[in-house]
């Protein structure tokens, strides 16, 4: 029986509370009579903007909160993107559904360049992500690469405000927020390759709480949770950390899956890649296949570091 009120739990950035909003809008649809309130909280990546995430203890930092929300009974689910979600959550928590997914690919954005060949030598690149600055470095050695943290107002804002050339957003969260004309350029598989689960929103809920489960499980998309499963399997097995730099990019036909993975080092721009395809219910095991393919090209060296 769906329950007659679900409250979500949400970070307040701009793009959380759209995609909590998002979220809302499917489950009153789909559940007719259904109450949805949004419970808007403040989480430690949030607050801590001065240093890089690797450093402070990773994405998982986002979902803190959240969850203690829930166990604490304050909220029923959390609305996640799913890039942001550990390989590996939390005892006593499940992801009941993951949406279809939107544009999984980077974005270049810049005031005064339209591309990533476009930049003059040693021109400044903002990111805090270290799988861009591996793949930038890759390309682009001679760049200048600086952290970039804050929500998406917050970074477009530090570019217009010339602190850097140009800057690497997620295309999906500037799409999402109506910025789609800030995209200059797409950085797409194959050649450029996204974080796992990136351009798909999560919904996260405590695993025993079978009617709230039900009542979200109807919102999964069964070929998007295929896809990055695959890719967050893979992401598990080479350490599941945002101190490595790993990309990843599943998709799904009707042959079956096909999977391309990296892991990179920043300070070379070095990367590692490897690929494998698989049919459609073994996504696991593919993941497993490429992370192994990545360790014997020398991944292992690549994480310690």
């Amino acid at each position: 029986m769906t329950p007659a009120v679900l409250r979500i739990a949400t970070r307040k950035s701009a793009l959380a509370l759209w995609q909590a909003e998002h979220v809302a809008g499917l489950l009153r649809t789909t559940h007719p009579g259904l109450r949805v309130e949004l419970v808007p909280l403040s989480t430690r990546g949030d607050e801590i903007l001065d240093m890089p995430l690797a450093t402070i203890g990773g994405k998982g930092l986002f979902l803190k909160e959240l969850e203690l929300a829930m166990l604490e009974g304050r909220a029923d689910l959390a609305v996640h993107s799913l890039k942001d979600v550990p390989s590996e959550l939390e005892p006593g928590f499940a992801l009941p559904a993951i949406l279809p997914r939107a544009d999984a690919a980077d974005a270049f954005v810049s005031n005064d360049y339209a591309d990533l060949a476009a930049l003059p030598r040693g021109a400044r690149v903002g990111t805090s992500s270290l799988r861009r600055q591996a793949q930038l470095r890759a390309v682009r050695p001679d760049l200048e690469l600086l952290d970039l943290r804050g929500n998406v107002g917050t970074r477009l804002q530090k570019l217009d405000s010339g602190h850097y050339d140009a800057i690497v957003l997620a295309c999906a969260g500037l799409e999402r927020l109506g910025l789609h004309a800030r995209i200059r350029s797409r950085l797409a598989a194959p050649a450029w390759l996204p974080a796992p689960g990136q351009g798909a929103i999560a919904i996260e809920a405590r695993s025993d709480q079978p009617a709230v489960l039900e009542a979200l499980a109807v919102l999964d998309d069964a070929d998007t949770r295929l896809a990055v499963t695959a890719e967050r399997a893979m992401n598990q097995a080479l350490g599941g950390s945002c101190t490595v730099p790993v990309g990843a990019w599943c998709t799904v036909t009707e042959r079956g899956l096909h999977l391309r993975g990296l892991v990179g080092e920043v300070s070379s721009g070095r990367l590692l890649v490897a690929e494998a395809a698989g049919v459609g219910d073994d996504a696991v095991d593919l993941g497993n296949g490429v992370a192994q393919s990545l360790f014997a090209q020398g991944a292992a060296a690549f994480l310690k570091s």
